[in-house]
């Protein structure tokens, strides 16, 4: 009996929690590629896109298991039966793969997922990606730190305009001392982080470049000041997913 369990648990391939990157699939790094090429079950976010999930060798499973905005689908039962796909096809002996868009662990929910393995004593792996918002800086030629300009860059999240007035604060100081913010998940409630920035940050120019499908063949790029990219937003209609670059240097190179 205990050499046959034995044998079940040698049978247990690592889940691969893998990171896909902005977009393009040549973005991915090499391990993820491999990773996607090697799996039976792939379990894939809402922006992973149709050029990556061609790497799939064609009798692979893939499963979607995302979300979109709008989605009336309860969060936490998703989050739930994400968990259990993964544990289920794991102790059926197949290779699994959680396929997120960009890096894991930035918004994806993914340190989530590596508790739920180890309660479960699953074996598993994580594969950084590239985070859209470090990409949409390179592609857009906006440095998000240089010498001299700007010294450090801080990763936030704009999906909701909650931020109370001590945090606005500290935003808008790092803002004019020269931080870079990289924000995501912020085109539906810009409007609102945008005027508390502006009441925060005084009279310092700060810009916004808003940078939409990062990587994609549809990418498309909008910069203005903190007063004026709501207008410039209004006119572009710029299709999710949007990040944004916010800094008194948010633009690009040379301009």
């Amino acid at each position: 009996m205990i050499r046959k369990q034995e044998e079940n648990k040698a049978m247990i391939h690592p889940v691969q929690i893998v990171g896909a990157g902005p977009g393009a699939a040549d973005l991915l790094t090499v391990r993820a590629v491999r990773c996607i090429q090697e799996a039976d079950v792939i379990l894939h976010d809402n922006l992973v896109s149709a050029e990556i999930l061609q790497l799939c060798r064609p009798e692979a499973e893939k499963i979607y298991t995302g979300k979109k905005y709008g989605d009336a689908t309860d969060p936490m039962a998703r989050q739930h039966h994400i968990h259990e796909l993964m544990v289920l096809h794991a102790r059926a002996g197949k290779k699994v793969v959680r396929l997120k868009s960009g890096d894991p662990f930035i918004y994806g929910r993914a340190a989530e997922e590596v508790r739920y393995l180890q309660q479960q004593h699953i074996p598993y792996a994580v594969v950084p990606g590239l985070t859209a918002g470090i990409a949409a800086g390179s592609l857009c030629q906006i440095p998000l730190t240089e010498r001299n300009y700007s010294n450090a860059v801080l990763l936030c999240t704009g999906h909701t305009a909650s931020y109370d007035n001590a945090q606005l604060d500290a935003l808008a100081n790092m803002l004019r001392t020269g931080t870079t913010l990289v924000m995501y998940m912020g085109l539906s409630n810009l409007s609102g982080v945008v005027q508390k920035l502006r009441i925060a940050a005084g009279a310092d120019t700060i810009y916004v470049t808003a940078v939409s499908k990062v990587s994609g063949p549809g990418q498309r790029a909008v910069t203005a000041t903190l007063e004026k990219i709501g207008d410039r937003l209004a006119e572009a209609a710029l299709p999710m997913p949007v990040v944004f670059i916010i800094g008194k240097h948010a633009y690009e190179v040379g301009v």
